[in-house]
């Protein structure tokens, strides 16, 4: 019996010896393979890293392709434009790069259409694809800037009409349309808007603030230069900490917060070009005019001139607002469009 004890003991303790000894080997094989996957990881962050500095030097390079400073000096030098966007920091996290450039450019051939219709989610809106939207340095030409807009016109039904409305740079747009479809259009509503007349451009609208060094419009002016130094801008965009005060700075913090985040560049090309408006077309739609009297980006003293130089059949003043009376005073800008729809 004793020694059947004996035995049984030294069977447990071997027992226990080779639990001991899976253990530490089970441990080790653990803890071997803890610092193999923390090296991978390590590596891989590595990679990830090394990478990441590639893309931000091929994003600074493109950016240096596109938007040399030398640009705007040159241009400057010439009374032209002002800011290059390349003195600006583009996004580390997500360097912001021309369309064209995310993809290699497929043959022609290949391909059965390039025509695209984006189609948003539930809660969301148009507004989400702006990632993917057309490179404003390819908008070349006012008809294809406008050409939402005249696709709109276009398909209406035979004797049906709408007012226009347009704000800023869409005055040109709207100018543009007037021409193009004078019997769709029963009124045209420019409100704080370029209003050229025949053989002007938008911008000679609006040169003398874009020009005058004491005018916030043009401290905020951001060009790209996508052509060249030697050839005009291709895109303009506004300084994001500028924009409150030369755009909004009658509007609610939220409807600021909203557009300084959308804000996106404009074309410039169309901005450049000459309008053909004729009385036979153009002059055949009725135009009024809306002030905005506390406006920083189109000064009262400017709105006057455009009113002046081409006189609308009646202007209406909307008290307080800012460049935006959509965000600033919506229910005076929506009491004047509904008195111009019924005059």
């Amino acid at each position: 019996m004793g020694n059947q004890l004996t035995c049984m003991a030294n069977n447990k303790s071997v027992t226990d010896s080779q639990i001991k000894s899976t253990r530490s080997s089970s441990s080790k094989k653990a803890k071997s393979k803890a610092r193999l996957e923390e090296e991978l990881l390590q590596q891989q962050q590595a990679l990830a890293l090394a990478l990441f500095h590639q893309q931000q030097k091929v994003g600074r390079a493109m950016s240096q392709r596109y938007n040399d400073t030398a640009a705007a000096a040159a241009l400057h030098r010439k009374g032209g434009f002002a800011r290059s966007s390349s003195a600006r920091p583009r996004s580390l996290a997500d360097p912001e790069l021309p369309p064209h450039q995310f993809l290699e450019r497929p043959d022609p051939s290949s391909i059965e259409t390039t025509h695209f219709v984006l189609v948003h989610g539930g809660g969301y809106g148009a507004w989400c694809w702006y990632k993917s939207i057309t490179d404003p340095n390819c908008v070349n030409s006012l008809s294809q800037y406008a050409k939402p807009l005249s696709d709109f016109l276009g398909s209406l039904p035979q004797g049906e009409k709408v007012i226009l409305v347009g704000h800023d740079f869409g005055g040109a747009c709207v100018s543009h349309a007037m021409e193009w479809y004078p019997s769709k259009i029963s009124k045209a509503i420019f409100v704080a808007a370029a209003m050229p007349t025949n053989s002007q451009r938008a911008f000679d609208v609006f040169a003398v603030e874009l020009m005058s060094p004491a005018d916030l419009l043009l401290q905020a002016q951001i060009f790209t230069y996508a052509n060249g130094e030697s050839n005009a801008p291709t895109a303009l965009a506004f300084d994001k900490s500028a924009v409150k005060e030369l755009f909004f700075n009658r509007s609610p913090a939220k409807d600021v917060a909203l557009a300084s985040v959308s804000l996106r560049p404009i074309p410039f090309a169309p901005v450049l070009e000459k309008l053909v408006l004729t009385q036979d077309k153009y002059g055949t739609v009725r135009r009024f005019f809306v002030e905005t009297p506390d406006d920083n980006a189109l000064t009262s003293a400017l709105q006057h001139r455009i009113v002046a130089g081409n006189p609308p059949e009646r202007v209406f003043k909307v008290k307080g607002s800012d460049h935006s009376p959509f965000f600033s005073k919506p229910q005076s800008l929506h009491r004047a469009l509904v008195e111009i729809a019924h005059s």
